[in-house]
């Protein structure tokens, strides 16, 4: 292949391997399905942000929890930018750390007393998920590592649902009865 040639190749491959792997469009089914989520996006957001909100301000006065992350707290420290870029919303993200002494073993404590939450580590879902990423996505790295990273032993991870938010804080209440402190 001549030099002068090779971006028009690479240019080719970008386009043709994704079609070929891919398809050329989606079927009516799937963009059927793409449409209708679009379209409830923004009702499922409200949900997901005013759950989220709730469960926030139930952690930071439970006594099991050592501290909450949460943009949408007036004494977040993102709770600013959260004003300016998410029109007041703090989003479906909630962060919180169990107190313990030993925090890794209570936050898989923790999580496998969930019953309403999903134990996965997606985000994003219209169902209720949590994660203790001390012993799951980050359990490769060493201890100084994780903390390296962000993660501390007693850091839980959840993705608020769609749900009734009386049953994800029954279920968040349950599971922290059953934490060892």
């Amino acid at each position: 292949l001549p030099e002068t040639l090779a971006p028009l190749a690479y240019k080719l491959r970008c386009y043709t391997v994704p079609l070929r792997n891919l398809g050329g469009c989606m079927s009516p089914d799937n963009a059927w399905i793409v449409i209708q989520g679009i379209e409830t996006l923004s009702l499922r957001m409200e949900r997901h942000c005013e759950n989220a909100l709730a469960v926030a301000e139930y952690l930071k006065g439970h006594p099991k929890v050592e501290w909450v992350r949460y943009p949408g707290l007036a004494d977040d420290s993102q709770y600013e930018k959260a004003q300016k870029y998410l029109k007041g919303k703090g989003g479906a993200m909630v962060v919180f750390g169990i107190k313990s002494s030993d925090g890794r073993a209570a936050g898989t404590q923790f999580i496998d007393s969930l019953v309403l939450h999903s134990h996965v580590a997606n985000v994003g879902d219209a169902r209720s998920l949590a994660i203790h990423p001390a012993s799951t996505t980050h359990s490769q790295l060493t201890a100084e590592q994780q903390l390296d990273a962000g993660v501390k032993p007693e850091l839980v991870r959840l993705s608020v649902g769609i749900e009734t938010v009386s049953d994800i804080i029954a279920d968040l209440e349950q599971a922290l009865e059953k934490v060892d402190a």
